[in-house]
């Protein structure tokens, strides 16, 4: 079998799909994309595509060291998205040639269906613990919310209260079986973070992600170490050399690579054993589309320290698949069933990814502080 072409679709709200077909009409679907970055991820996969036209699709691995390794320069945000889409786009191929899901060929499932968390918000106290509690009623034990940006290096006490009274609002109102999980998004400086984790603490939150920026794991060290609050970070970092250091200091308890940025699938398996051998769990990331939430569910499938999968719940259900998958996922009591179809268990539909087309212009949001200069999203 041999790779005879790769089509890219720039689809809304903000995704990138990738299709690679063989010469035995098998082919498989990926995503390879940085948000904001979609033209130029595009580009890095068709500067990829002079390799694999003509390839064995079946030899992923070696693909993968091909194309990481094999311009001497390696690694970021650009190359190993346009790798990770390939490489689920790969693994999509050979579930379908071998009539399997990736996850029976990555050691078979441990669990029958993955615990999901959903996104929760709200302009006040009283909505957010109002809409935490819709989510509650609809079967999730557990969302995540946020932290309103910007956020100044120090702020203020106003600032603290509003974040504790927000969470202390949905507490009130689920009460304590709800794990609820607050996203600090990078935005927050080390210093602050542990200021606005002591107030959470009370509170038990599930965890705190990205409480810093991760370039500096010493100061997420600090962080970690400043409370009994569990961390979470690694959505902007990338293969497993890339989460070594923070997990060799014990710096996050949980791993949250992006299957669609970290290195696709199989990387994600690795990134998850060497968590494992820190005691460490794995949430993967996932703000993107059904094909990321398809590659993340593989994973989740056959991973023992699995913890639990992030759930963006955007418009009319996209994330889910509505009106880009002919069957899409469906989450019932806050879980999804393990998929049984071959490859990553899911069929696009194409017509809509035709109707549902933009170009990729997508734009990541940029704020400021009230004197002008640039403020983390």
């Amino acid at each position: 079998m041999k790779i005879t072409d790769m089509k890219l679709y720039h689809v809304k709200p903000r995704w990138l799909f990738l299709k690679i077909e063989t010469d035995e009409g098998i082919s498989g679907w990926g995503e390879p994309i940085v948000e904001g970055r979609a033209l130029t991820v595009a580009t890095a996969v068709e500067e990829l595509k002079r390799y694999l036209i003509g390839e064995d699709p079946l030899r992923i691995e070696h693909h993968w060291q091909v194309m990481y390794r094999g311009s001497f320069y390696r690694g970021g945000p650009v190359l190993v998205s346009a790798i990770s889409g390939i490489e689920q786009a790969l693994w999509d191929i050979k579930g379908k040639y071998y009539n399997m899901p990736v996850y029976e060929m990555l050691g078979g499932k441990v669990r029958e269906k993955i615990r999901m968390y959903s996104h929760c918000g709200g302009a006040t106290p009283s909505d957010m613990g109002a809409n935490a509690k819709k989510k509650m009623d609809a079967g999730f034990g557990a969302i995540k919310i946020g932290v309103d940006a910007p956020v100044r290096q120090v702020d203020t006490l106003a600032f603290v209260e509003k974040v504790t009274s927000n969470f202390a609002a949905i507490r009130e109102a689920c009460g304590s079986e709800l794990d609820i999980a607050i996203d600090f998004h990078g935005r927050v400086s080390p210093a602050m973070s542990i200021r606005l984790a002591a107030a959470l603490e009370p509170y038990y939150p599930m965890f705190i992600e990205e409480p810093c920026l991760p370039e500096n794991v010493d100061a997420l060290l600090r962080v970690a170490q400043s409370t009994s609050i569990p961390i979470a970070s690694g959505e902007r970092l990338f293969t497993r050399w890339g989460f070594r250091e923070a997990l060799e200091k014990g710096a996050i308890a949980i791993v949250q690579p992006d299957l669609c940025h970290a290195g696709g699938i199989f990387e994600g398996r690795k990134i998850a054993a060497m968590a494992e051998t820190h005691y460490a769990s794995i949430a993967p990331h996932n703000p993107l589309g059904p094909i990321s939430l398809a590659s993340c569910l593989q994973l989740d499938a056959c991973t023992p320290n699995f913890l639990i999968q992030e759930h963006p719940s955007m418009a009319e259900k996209w994330d889910l698949g509505e009106g880009y998958l002919k069957q899409p996922f469906q989450v019932i009591d806050g879980h999804i069933a393990v998929p049984q179809g071959p490859g990553l268990g899911i069929e696009i539909d194409e017509e809509m990814l035709i109707e549902r087309s933009y170009g990729g212009d997508w734009d990541t949001p940029r704020l400021a502080y009230e004197d002008g200069s640039f403020a983390e999203w």
